[in-house]
């Protein structure tokens, strides 16, 4: 269970947390919300211990194991398989020691506790969440040093997954992840059999993988039992009731104000009055949720052009001479919502840059109006800005003949206000800098805004005004994004990019979701009754040749230790002479011996296992 009581903390005197409260029970998975800024990974922190509070207490069982996401894996030469498998310290020490032990009894100690924390099947189990977040087993025998650093996040993402601690703590962990990649997470995260803390600004996956929401708003931490959807539901009933509430006290203020402006002038009615306005000193103001400031998408209405804006014919691209994608027969028109689903490495980036005529075809044509102008946005761009320029020099580069107080409203109008606008981009947030460019990519008025996860860093109130904002815009839109409900809330047609070709999709989201679960989901034991074996993967088959392999491994080494203390046993003096070390020797080779027996059943079972998958290969 994890105890947070009455936390108080502060960053450069601007207060975090005042006398925070919340109870997590074990195994219970939380989404834990907030706006940006609010003190989320600063809450992480706390709990790691990384950070010192300035009162309260945090309180976890003494020996729960927390874990998280490492900044990022090291680019070393060491494989993504043997990264994820060092994760779980306890079974990589194990493993070592029983390579080197010579003690008969702490080998079959170490052979035991291997046999109970399953570590024979850890490289199937590893090679099985890394090919969730998109590593086929080419890839997971490449040593890190070959993956780009958003590559390497998932690595990292994948060894806590594997190590399993008992309070696992992920901090927007689908920012780095693709659909497919996000949506095996969520179906992972609900069979994770400890305790789950997530910051996540992802509906659906605070639907799916969290039973509660614990809200940090206003310095203070509440716990609601329920999705985000009953959260959202809770939250605006109590927001109706305060806001009924603060309609209440104005005309009860008004009521006594009035009174003491009419009466305070006369001796009879002097002491009533006085006594309403000391009525008025108390009262604690209660604050209208309206009053806080409503996140906005102000996009500029395009100039309508003649469908279709842009088509293709038979059009092959990629890179230095060799397609990716071939034989494209594509069109868009300007009332276009498409999403483009697919794997990471089909090809939905490649598909996206020829769109935005950042790639040319190496064969057939594309077609785009005269007149068409093209928004483009990628998370690549966001990390690019000028970390020592405001977003009102961003602008003025863009605009020079514009006046700064149309340039600030237009910075206003993404949800940048003045004091923002006079920030350096560096010291912005990661949601701040992505409206500043997303207000460069629609700067223009284009027809056509192509947005690669537009999502990343923003809070759920600026994905919902994304959706309003998208909803109403007079453009065609492209999305590749992993947020589902952006996706199932604006786009209208669906493109699988899939084994060099672009088809429509013509089943829904949810169709797409069950399709991918399906394919993840591993084969089920064999029940007695009569079934269709199902086929075992090649990832399968390779785990399975790898564990009976280290199995027969281990029994020859325990066999050569057996015939070692044979030898001494054999000894004619041992008995007379040397009457104690013989009994402990004999003792060492009962124990010597069970081991040998644990390791042939194992090396057996694997061998069944094995033999029962390349039958069904």
């Amino acid at each position: 269970m994890l105890r947070i009581q009455d936390i108080s903390y502060s960053i450069e005197g601007r207060p975090l947390f005042e006398g925070a409260s919340a109870t997590i029970p074990t195994g219970h998975k939380v989404g834990l919300i907030g706006r940006n800024g609010a003190g989320k990974t600063t809450l992480f922190k706390l709990i790691r211990g990384d950070l010192h509070l300035d009162g309260g207490s945090i309180d976890l069982p003494s020996r729960a194991r927390i874990g998280g996401v490492a900044q990022e894996v090291p680019g070393n030469e060491v494989s993504l398989i043997d990264t994820v498998l060092a994760a779980d310290t306890e079974r990589a020490a194990l493993m070592a020691e029983a390579e080197s032990a010579t003690d008969p009894a702490r080998i079959a100690e170490v052979q035991t506790r291997l046999a109970d924390i399953d570590a024979w099947s850890a490289e199937a189990r590893a090679s099985n969440i890394l090919r969730g977040l998109g590593f086929d087993a080419e890839e997971q025998r490449m040593p890190c040093s070959a993956f780009s650093g958003g590559w390497r996040m998932r690595v990292a993402l994948a060894a806590v997954l594997f190590a399993e601690p008992d309070l696992l703590l992920l901090d927007e962990p689908t920012n780095y992840l693709d659909l497919e990649g996000a949506l095996w997470l969520e179906n992972y995260l609900t069979k994770y059999p400890h305790t789950v803390l997530i910051i996540s600004h992802d509906r659906d996956l605070l639907n799916r993988a969290v039973g509660s929401i614990l809200h940090l708003e206003g310095r203070q931490l509440t716990y609601y039992t329920g999705p985000y959807d009953q959260f959202a539901a809770q939250r605006a009933a109590q927001r109706a009731v305060q806001s009924a509430a603060a309609k209440k006290q104005e005309a009860q203020r008004a009521h006594l104000q009035s009174f003491v402006d009419r009466f305070k002038a006369k001796a009879s009615k002097a002491k009533q009055a006085q006594s309403r306005v000391k009525m008025l000193e108390k009262m604690e103001t209660i604050r209208a949720p309206e009053d806080a400031a409503r996140t906005v998408f102000t996009f500029p209405e395009p100039e309508t052009l003649s469908p279709p804006i842009i088509s293709t014919q038979d059009a092959s691209v990629g890179y230095d001479g060799t397609p990716v994608l071939r034989r494209l027969n594509l069109r868009i028109d300007q009332d276009d919502r498409i999403a483009l689903l697919g794997k990471n490495g089909q090809g939905k980036s490649t598909l996206a840059k020829l769109l935005s005529d950042r790639l040319e075809v190496l064969e057939g044509g594309i077609n785009r109006s005269g007149k068409l102008r093209i928004g483009f946005f990628a998370q690549h761009q966001v990390d690019e800005l000028h970390v020592d320029e405001t977003p009102l020099q961003h602008l003025q580069r863009e605009l020079p003949d514009q006046h700064p107080s149309k340039l600030r409203a237009k910075l206003a109008g993404f949800g940048l206000m003045a004091e923002q606008a006079e920030t350096e981009v560096g010291r912005l947030s990661g949601g701040q800098k992505a409206r500043l460019s997303l207000l460069l990519a629609t700067l223009p008025a284009p027809q056509l805004l192509i947005l690669d996860e537009p999502t990343n860093h923003l809070d759920i109130e600026s994905r919902e005004a994304l959706v309003e904002a998208l909803s109403a815009y007079g453009g065609a839109v492209v999305l590749v994004s992993h947020d589902m409900h952006l996706l199932s809330m604006v786009a209208d047609r669906l493109w699988l990019v899939k084994d060099g070709a672009v088809k429509p999709y013509d089943e829904d989201l949810q169709a797409y979701r069950q399709m991918l679960l399906a394919a993840d989901t591993p084969p089920k034991a064999e029940k007695p009754k009569v079934a269709a074996p199902k086929r075992a993967s090649r990832d399968q088959i390779l785990a399975l040749r790898a564990e009976a392999r280290k199995g027969e491994e281990r029994i020859e080494k325990l066999q050569a230790m057996e015939e070692k203390l044979q030898e001494r046993l054999a000894d004619p003096t041992l008995f007379t002479d040397r009457k104690d070390e013989g009994v402990m020797l004999q003792k060492k080779y009962a124990e010597l011996k069970d081991a040998v027996e644990r390791a042939e059943e194992l090396w057996m079972e694997a061998l069944e296992r094995l033999e029962a998958a390349e039958a069904q290969a």
